[in-house]
């Protein structure tokens, strides 16, 4: 094995409190560090550092300095339209894919079925620049693979040099899930202790574990509360992040309706606390704890049936029975595992019955914790690990210009600077996810 000179890339803060995205890249990156020089690089904030790796912030600028002395390059989607020095190296690129955010953008509550698409137009093709520019791909399950091979299909990724010889396309494209801490969560930090109720009992507490999107649901969450409150006058429901530690991301619409809908149904403070901070990191754990049930629900659209979601991974590590929608891989384990419930997308009935059997009847946190076992970052990050080892470039390099984004080839950045609705439209890529007025959003890239 020859020792590298990996460059890691997120388009998310590397602060105390972190989104999926960037929990992601410094676990993967914590993993290479072990056997690689690596430095971990934001396009956004970086106050965070590591023994064993060089984390910071760069521009645009800085990217460019650092793809002239890496060896390998990882980064996330939108990578190659975001730095042109990412298309343009002869050095391997591994590019991670585990988030589908062009699906995402499908479940825009406040926008037009045209200007929707016209987001999602966009995004398909900075989508396809990095499948066009891709060595190594990096997926977060076998369903998502299927979609992913897919799309490599539709930009001549799959062709008779990728398949020859590894007719799997596992030099391609490889699984590799969100991960969690091998060690188990610990009460460091305050907890929730400040979000319940002061001088009262609350029981059980469920525990909305991220952020608030437009594609999830938690409304029908807030309404299954609401049902209980006579059977189980205790209920306490906690929303652990309101907000988003990425400053460039505003908050969504279904966020000011869900405080809405509380305030309405007379929730608020009884029976539901709204944090609008985003909890640090490392004192997550601590929240977990105090909670009995994790929740996480969602709308029944394309972006649940590819979704792997972060939050519900928390909640195994932290041995929480949980109440998830069904019909994704996580949910489909918590059934198999027999350590939560997988509902009906939408459906406060099923929601409040899954809630009250958890409460009453919720397995063993050791049986929970033992299903999160599988995901640890050390066994995850194995394909990645493989790949730095003795990365390759992709057996069709130079070739995969069949299906070439808005009018240009796959294989050749595109230097133009993006204009105010490109800037709108490429949301979640930038960080700036269902921006809802592209003024605002060229204002803010201007500054």
């Amino acid at each position: 094995m020859t020792r590298q000179r990996v460059l890691f890339i997120t388009t998310d803060p590397l602060t105390e409190a972190m989104p999926g995205p960037a929990i992601r890249a410094w676990h993967l990156a914590e993993a290479l560090s072990s056997e690689h020089d690596v430095t971990l690089v934001s396009s956004v904030a970086c106050s965070r550092s590591h023994p064993n790796m060089d984390v910071r912030f760069a521009d645009p600028q800085a990217v460019a300095e650092l793809c002239d002395w890496m060896t390998v390059l990882v980064g996330p989607g939108s990578v190659v339209a975001r730095y042109p020095c990412v298309g343009s190296t002869d050095k391997p690129v591994v590019i991670d894919i585990y988030d589908p955010y062009h699906l995402e953008n499908l479940a825009r509550w406040s926008a037009s079925p045209d200007e929707t698409d016209a987001v999602v137009r966009e995004l398909n093709d900075v989508v396809n620049q990095d499948l066009g520019r891709g060595d190594f791909f990096l997926c977060a399950s076998e369903r998502q693979r299927d979609f992913w091979l897919g799309s490599l299909t539709s930009v001549g990724r799959v062709n008779a040099r990728t398949h020859d010889g590894d007719e799997g396309l596992e030099r391609l494209l490889a699984v590799v899930p969100f991960g969690v801490p091998a060690q188990p969560p610990a009460h460091d930090g305050p907890g929730l202790s400040g979000l319940l109720p002061a001088g009262r009992r609350a029981w059980p507490v469920l525990l909305w574990g991220g952020g608030v999107y437009d594609w999830l649901d938690p409304i029908t969450v807030l309404r299954a509360v609401h049902r209980l409150r006579d059977e189980l006058p205790d209920i306490f429901l906690v929303f652990m992040g309101m907000g988003h530690p990425n400053p460039e991301i505003p908050a969504m619409p279904v966020a000011e309706k869900l405080r809405s809908v509380a305030h309405d149904l007379g929730m608020v403070p009884s029976n539901v606390a709204f944090n609008s901070t985003w909890v640090p990191y490392e004192q997550r754990g601590a929240a977990l704890l105090d909670a009995t049930i994790g929740v996480s629900t969602n709308l029944e659209h394309l972006e649940a049936r590819f979704s792997f979601r972060t939050r519900v991974l928390d909640y195994l590590w932290a041995g929480l029975p949980t109440v998830v929608t069904a019909g994704d891989v996580l949910s489909q384990l918590v059934e198999d595992e027999g350590i939560g419930v997988a509902v009906p997308p939408g459906d406060v009935g099923a929601v409040a019955e899954a809630i009250t059997r958890m409460a009453t009847a919720p397995p063993s946190r050791e049986t929970v914790r033992a299903a999160a076992q599988r995901f640890r970052w050390d066994k995850v990050a194995a394909p990645l690990l493989e790949y730095c080892a003795d990365p390759w470039r992709a057996a069709d390099r130079g070739r995969h210009d069949q299906r070439a984004p808005a009018g240009q080839r796959a294989s050749e950045p595109d230097h133009r600077q993006p204009g105010a609705r490109e800037l709108a439209s490429w949301g979640r890529a930038w960080g700036l996810r269902a921006a809802r007025s592209a003024s605002r959003v060229a204002r803010r890239w201007a500054t």
